[in-house]
């Protein structure tokens, strides 16, 4: 018979303990100070203080603020207290209520953190639950997360993905003594490391971001003894920017980070703005934190198969049905949609089209993609098969927009109908039809459309700037410095394109960005497509489709057969805080523009488009630029119908 659930109360901390681990949490603050288990006494680092090991924390500002700061807040709980108490089952809570006096030293939250351990469960489980009521003052969060870190001396290894796993360097290396710090705060060329095999690579967390869709399980090995520390996220319904938003994960440190709200590549779009008299609360996780061990020390990377075998069992277990708040309703008091999507699009066929594969989802209602920008309420996702058709389980009650993108498929889908749902609730919506941005036939394209600037020309980095888990690997742009490439392939001019000649694998620039002067100074870049039309169609107007994967302090100025036309065409207005280019990532946030192209600014024979990125001034102008998604350039309609200059 296996060892019951224990809870141990001693004067500043309280222990879970079920035989398999034990962990200890500061008693009222909740802060976990020590994880014991297969012979370790703390996984966590014990050389740092107690509120530095395993934490909730957020970072919020005063309504009103901009951008993405403000103040960091490690939450500390004032109150304990047992929920459950079983052999089965323990949950404790500590709670941090909010107090008046401390208006403008404290954010206006009442917090509630939550801790389970179950009988037989190598882990132990941690949700919160987050209430702002709406008489209290507002506020701003642009971040809130929970934060693990490890013993430096055990856990060297990482594992993100199936290949994105390496040995990782010390924090050690990254100080100013043993590392070089490069253009971004995160990033550090190793320049002398304790390891010498670490020497000349690049550091930077921002290299392991990954989408929400994809981050389920991360964490680190030890391999004496051989036990795995792991982070399983079964569910993203609580995760802010919907499923291609990306977090951070896992870090030198080492570190293991659980993101529920953040403006990493999406900038202020993605920060949390109470407003005033606005009611608010959220549930974030449950989450699992998971210890595995093996007997065979000669294969640790068992670990991480079996890491990603406990992640599918707690995945199919979703929504847990043993968290004692009200707050998190189990399966029985959930709904579920089902439907399928359709495109109708008559200049690739007369009969509608499967939406393969596209991604389906539940989020709070809004504008057209405002998904990808909600942060206050709940989403849920799923992807459709071959034929279109989809199912969403396990949607908690509520009124809801249905949102869709579709790979290989320009713009967004947005049901016309709130779909409102109901405990035990299972909705048909029976067939739906999406009719992407289309006003005439394709002319010629760009790129492909799934939202990435990944198809496009990445360059090889500078050697001096390496990572070597990304050479030779899918995730190539995830070097350092290939920024600074461009103006290496291009030194005195800029980049052109030739429709039908040129290869956009091979010759279109993965991001658009500013070019380096020789007085350090830097300049906006502009970029020429050019292509011919026999005889200009006089009959309407032609349509440019501008698919942007990401944008940073830029404006993108449209003009055609002159450069020097002012004003432009079209301009895109400054856009853009996502910050992609420096973190290494080959998305942001989605921007779509339909410009209208009348046809008396074409001509008979060659043609060419102008794509000016005019900013590069700020404080780091290197950084700044876009990322193309994919370009089409349209004839004008068969029927003639204008479509209106803008922004979708």
């Amino acid at each position: 018979m296996s060892q019951g659930v224990l809870l141990h109360i001693e004067d500043s901390h309280v222990v879970m303990d079920n035989g398999i681990l034990q962990v200890k949490l500061s008693n009222p603050d909740g802060i976990v100070t020590e994880i014991k288990y297969n012979g370790i006494d703390n996984l966590l680092d014990g050389l740092d203080e107690e509120v530095n090991r395993g934490y909730w924390d957020l970072v919020w500002s005063e309504a009103g603020s901009t951008g993405t700061t403000g103040t960091f807040d490690v939450i500390k709980g004032t109150s304990f207290r047992v929920i459950v108490e079983s052999e089965e089952q323990l949950e404790i809570s500590f709670t941090r209520l909010w107090d008046p006096s401390l208006q403008g030293k404290q954010v206006s939250l009442n917090i509630d953190k939550r801790f389970i351990m179950l009988r037989n469960s190598s882990g132990f489980y941690t949700y919160a639950i987050y209430e702002h009521l709406k008489e209290w003052p507002p506020f701003n969060l642009p971040q809130t997360r929970i934060v693990f870190k490890l013993r430096k001396d055990k856990f060297h290894y990482m594992a993100v993905a199936d290949n994105r796993q390496r040995y990782m360097p010390l924090p050690d290396d990254r100080l100013p003594e043993r590392g070089e710090p490069l253009a971004t705060p995160e990033a550090v060329l190793l320049v002398n490391p304790v390891e010498p095999e670490f020497k000349g690579e690049v550091d930077d967390k921002y290299q392991y971001s990954c989408e929400n869709k994809d981050l389920r399980v991360h964490g680190w090995i030890c391999k004496d003894p051989t036990v795995g520390f792991w982070q399983i996220t079964p569910s993203s319904e609580f995760r802010s920017g919907g499923l291609s938003k990306q977090n951070l994960t896992s870090h030198v440190g080492p570190y293991n980070l659980a993101m529920f709200l953040s403006a990493h590549y999406a900038g202020e779009d993605l920060v949390l703005k109470l407003k005033p008299n606005e009611p608010w609360k959220k549930v974030f996780g449950p989450i699992f934190m998971y210890l595995n061990s093996v007997s065979d020390e000669n294969d640790p990377l068992r670990l991480w198969e079996d890491a990603k075998n406990q992640m599918m069992i707690e995945v199919e277990s979703w929504p847990y049905n043993f968290p004692a708040s009200e707050d998190f309703p189990p399966a029985d008091q959930r709904g579920s949609v089902n439907g399928k999507l359709q495109i109708r699009d008559r200049y690739l066929s007369d009969q509608c089209i499967s939406a393969s594969y596209a991604y389906v989802g539940l989020a709070p209602p809004g504008d057209v993609g405002s998904w990808q920008r909600e942060c206050k309420g709940y989403q849920f996702w799923a992807t459709a098969d071959a034929d279109g058709y989809f199912s969403i389980k396990n949607i908690r009650c509520g009124s809801y927009n249905l949102y869709a993108w579709v790979p290989g498929v320009i713009g967004d889908y947005q049901h016309d109908v709130f779909i409102t749902i109901t405990a035990g609730g299972d909705i048909d919506l029976g067939g739906l039809v999406f009719e992407p941005p289309r006003d005439g036939p394709t002319l010629w394209e760009i790129g492909i459309p799934d939202r990435s600037a990944a198809e496009f020309y990445i360059p090889d980095p500078d050697p001096k700037y390496i990572n070597k888990l990304y050479v030779n690997h899918p995730d190539r742009f995830r070097q350092y410095g290939l920024w600074e490439r461009y103006a290496d392939l291009y030194p005195d001019k800029d980049l052109v394109y030739t429709v039908g000649v040129s290869d956009y694998r091979k010759d279109w620039f993965f991001a658009q960005v500013t070019r380096k002067l020789s007085d350090d100074t830097y300049q906006g870049t502009t970029w020429q497509i050019k292509f011919e039309l026999d005889l200009v169609n006089t009959n309407g107007s032609y349509t440019l489709r501008l698919a942007l994967a990401t944008a940073h302090i830029s404006e993108l100025q449209v003009r055609v057969n002159d450069p020097k036309t002012s004003p432009p065409l079209f301009s895109t207005g400054v856009i853009g805080h996502d910050n992609t280019i420096a973190r290494h990532g080959i998305h942001g946030l989605y921007r779509l523009y339909n410009v209208e192209v009348p046809f008396t600014q074409l001509v008979d024979g060659n043609n060419t488009i102008f794509l000016t990125q005019t900013m590069a001034s700020g404080d780091a102008p290197a950084l700044q630029g876009i990322m193309y998604d994919y370009i089409r350039f349209e004839g004008p309609s068969s029927t003639n119908s204008k479509k209106q200059t803008g922004f979708v």
